[in-house]
């Protein structure tokens, strides 16, 4: 495997693998890497002929009291990962290297960035934008790799690739659950045992949702209402949002159509924020 930090080592590499015709999958990531991870470089591994993956927490996507400073980080760690799983290039590039001394620019989506956890973090798709945009550029993927967990952040990306022209697939890959049913997710990590024993409420609670349009029941009002009573009878978890969307789009659904909505969620379990869906 190979371990680039440079930005410019990184772009010459994806030229010259370019040049030689192999396709580049790429799978970009905030490190801490698990099991949802390893599906999505699986899925890439299936599709092209060099998989990279990025590991780097993006100091733009986290606001002022956020938890940019806590996000667990263990290069040691995301190093074996990907060796054992058997990544072609690890790109572990550095604060500086992505925004050098006087960078200025940012790129936006303002469609469907704009609700959901646009809400709260009005600065966290911007943020996403302007990263994945640089990255496209330096990694010149063919493919990009999206897991189901952060729906709207794929299509975020998906609809800026559209607008932009970019040369990129995207495709998103299912989301990975813990044995316990809670999403696989590197905050996961500042859960404590109790915590955790309320956090997979969440779950449970859209599998209600979704029981009943298995049943046969149509109605968005009766699914996010079964949802959102689940979730709040845990006195630690506070709704930050509940909606059924379009999983495409990310625009809010009036009835619900198999294989098309999601039930998106977002809860706070005391001052951990947990993010969790459900194709319906």
């Amino acid at each position: 495997m190979q371990v680039i930090e440079s930005v410019n080592e990184m772009q010459s590499l994806a030229v010259k693998l370019r040049h030689q015709g192999k396709l580049i999958g790429f799978v970009p990531t905030s490190g801490y890497l698990h099991a949802g991870h390893l599906s999505l470089i699986q899925l890439a591994q299936d599709q092209a002929d060099v998989v990279v993956v990025s590991c780097f927490v993006n100091p733009k996507e986290f606001g002022a009291n956020e938890d940019f400073g806590r996000y667990p980080r263990d290069r040691e760690r995301d190093l074996q990962f990907c060796r054992e799983a058997k990544v072609d290039v690890l790109f572990l590039p550095k604060e500086e290297e992505i925004y050098p001394a006087g960078f200025s620019s940012t790129v936006n989506e303002e469609k469907r960035g704009s609700g959901l956890c646009a809400i709260s973090r009005p600065h966290y798709f911007k943020g996403v934008c302007t990263l994945h945009a640089k990255l496209f550029n330096i990694v010149r993927p063919d493919q990009v790799i999206y897991g189901r967990k952060d729906p709207q952040q794929a299509t975020v990306v998906a609809k800026m690739v559209e607008d932009l022209n970019f040369p990129v697939e995207i495709a998103v890959g299912p989301t990975v659950r813990e044995p316990d049913g809670l999403a696989c997710s590197a905050r996961n990590t500042y859960l404590n045992e109790f915590q955790r024993r309320d956090a997979r409420t969440l779950y449970q609670a859209l599998m209600k949702g979704k029981e009943l349009v298995d049943n046969g029941i149509r109605n968005v009002d009766r699914i996010l209402a079964e949802v959102t009573f689940h979730i709040s009878q845990i006195r630690r978890l506070r709704v930050i949002y509940v909606h059924a969307v379009n999983k495409h789009t990310m625009e809010f659904e009036r009835q619900i159509v198999p294989g098309q909505t999601l039930v998106v969620t977002s809860v706070w379990c005391d001052e951990v924020r947990l993010l969790d869906n459900m194709e319906l």
